[in-house]
């Protein structure tokens, strides 16, 4: 659900970690475990792996254009009543466009396995389309969904890991069975951060050892940012027509920022998150990605619910909407009250001219800036949200293993199989974040508990609601982050800067939408709020995104053209 790659604090947390781990890695042993074992490397990859080295990259194959780009849920569900296509025909299309530009041309490698039942499921649901009517908008759309979110089905579900390969859960995640229950069809899954970027923190961004390296369908040398970077890189693609992603701190807008798309993280508990492969329970959620604000509000429809396996979301009970369509207006902006975070812009010049711009556009359409209105506490909770990561992720994974029924039973045999499988698992970058998670105690422990209780304290009373509460906002906005940065495996992810931190450890929601495009690049912005406050923030989104359209198709370049 990836640690924070957009945030300022990212570079900092890194060089926490580094300082206080030489000790740790130099002084863990863990003995033998039953749980693992050597990955055979004489043999092939794993179902749904590209190998990159050995892949073909013939741009002169490649078709740009493609019959259903930017094709969004209305559309398609008018083309299915018209008889122009049906969910078998739409499957097909996306299934060959898959091997066409993620396993073959410009290689974007976003999706880690497909639905070997994909075609006929999409039957069935003709069949049901015809007999019956749709059961909504998403019936018999084909989605992507991030390769941490359990399927009871023929898929794996190994956050990136070999060590999770061939273990398959039994029953889909609540999210995935909300998405078949409303019709969706699953496509397959998409390609993420190891262990949704947790492992460690020098990482690169879109790596993982059982899926390998994807590309930012922009510029193929540009990295798709977060742990949701499969899933960004899919959906803006033109692989799917939708797609889910998770968020620990920046990992679904900040993809969603580098590949051109509309994405929401929304209050912790709105989306249950049993069945996900955890990092921290105080943190994650799934969320929807998409090219159109309206069709991640229609996705959002499908994903909440109050789950009894999720004790977040009873606090979701009488905040859920079936339908966030209602919410959107194009002059959603007009009148509503927008606080600009400024002690999250000065990472790029390119980045905050483009903003102050569009904050003079905002304003032109009826918003009411109030500039700045900092949080005030930003900076201050660095230190204790990264000790609430430790103890939860090794808490959580245990818990998650145990439902599961996997071999692996706890982040120790995890670490263990990493270092059995060090050629495959870690020719890159180790595992020092999962190192010192396992040196922590319970939750009960005082360190852990004072964290938390500070966490929320810094980031809700102190920050997000004090800065409404002052100036009477709707709304806070920043930009979600820079433009993509060149991929490099060697020394990790290259950030700048970003604004996800304060939404991320509140537990708060945060909607990125498509601000621009710098060097060819997409930028996004952020618009971020108080608890349970999704149907105000995708109203403003949406009344932003139809003032300024700002969405181009990726044109999968190598690299950036020189202006």
């Amino acid at each position: 659900m990836s640690t924070d790659s957009l945030s300022p604090k990212y570079n900092s947390r890194r060089k926490f970690l580094r300082a206080g781990l030489t000790a740790t890695l130099a002084t863990a042993a863990y003995p033998a475990l039953g749980a693992a074992r050597v990955v055979d490397l004489a043999a092939p990859p794993a179902p749904g792996v590209v190998d990159l080295a050995a892949s073909d990259l013939k741009m002169s194959d490649f078709k740009m254009d493609f019959e259903l780009d930017e094709i969004t849920i209305d559309d398609l569900q008018k083309a299915f009543l018209s008889g122009q296509y049906s969910s078998r025909s739409l499957a097909e299309k996306y299934l060959a466009r898959i091997q066409e530009i993620d396993k073959a041309g410009p290689m974007v490698n976003s999706v880690i396995e497909l639905n070997p039942e994909a075609l006929p499921i999409a039957d069935a649901l003709d069949r049901e389309r015809k007999a019956k009517g749709p059961r909504g908008p998403l019936h018999g759309i084909p989605v992507l969904i991030k390769d941490n979110i359990d399927t009871g089905d023929g898929m794996n579900t190994t956050a990136g890991s070999l060590a999770l390969v061939g273990s398959r859960p039994a029953n889909d995640a609540f999210v995935a069975a909300q998405l078949r229950k409303a019709g969706a069809l699953i496509l397959g899954k998409t390609n993420l951060s190891e262990w949704a970027n947790i492992r460690c923190s020098h990482s690169t961004s879109g790596w993982s050892g059982r899926g390998g390296l994807t590309r930012n369908p922009y510029a193929l040398d540009r990295n798709p940012c977060g742990s949701s970077s499969g899933t960004g890189a899919a959906v803006s693609a033109n692989l799917c027509v939708a797609g889910v992603g998770t968020e620990t701190d920046g990992s679904v807008v900040c993809p969603c920022s580098a590949n051109g798309l509309a994405g929401l993280k929304p209050t912790v508990g709105l989306v249950s998150r049993s069945g996900i492969i955890p990092i921290s329970h105080s943190q994650d959620t799934a969320g929807p990605m998409a090219r159109t604000v309206r069709d991640v509000a229609i996705l959002l429809g499908a994903m909440a619910g109050a789950d009894p396996q999720d004790p977040a979301t009873a606090d979701s009970r009488g905040k859920i909407y079936p339908d966030y369509i209602k919410f959107l207006d194009p002059a959603g902006l007009k009148g509503a009250r927008l606080g600009v975070v400024r002690k999250y812009f000065g990472f790029n010049d390119a980045v905050d001219q483009l903003m102050d711009s569009l904050l003079g556009e905002m304003k032109k359409a009826g918003a009411e800036i109030v500039d700045p209105a900092d949080i005030p506490t930003i900076g201050k909770f660095d230190d204790s949200e990264l000790t609430v990561f430790y103890y939860e992720l090794k808490a959580d994974l245990a818990a998650y293993f145990a439902r599961r029924g996997s071999s692996v039973k706890s982040l120790k045999d995890v670490i263990e199989f990493n270092e059995l499988n060090r050629s495959r698992e870690m020719p890159y970058f180790g595992q020092d974040i999962f190192l010192k998670s396992e040196q922590k105690g319970p939750l009960s422990s005082k360190e852990y508990l004072d964290a938390l209780a500070l966490n929320h304290q810094l980031t809700r009373a102190d920050g997000t609601d004090f800065i409404m509460d002052k100036f009477k906002l709707d709304a806070l906005v920043a930009p979600t982050g820079g433009p993509a940065w060149i991929t490099d495996l060697i020394n990790g992810d290259h950030v700048a800067g970003g604004s996800s931190g304060a939404a991320a450890v509140a537990g708060y929601p945060n909607i990125n939408v498509t601000a621009g495009y710098l060097w060819g690049l997409p930028v996004g912005i952020s618009f971020f709020g108080r608890a349970w406050s999704e149907p105000t923030l995708l109203k403003i989104a949406y009344s932003f995104e139809q003032l300024t359209k700002a969405r181009q198709k990726p044109r999968f370049l190598p690299t950036i053209e020189k202006s």
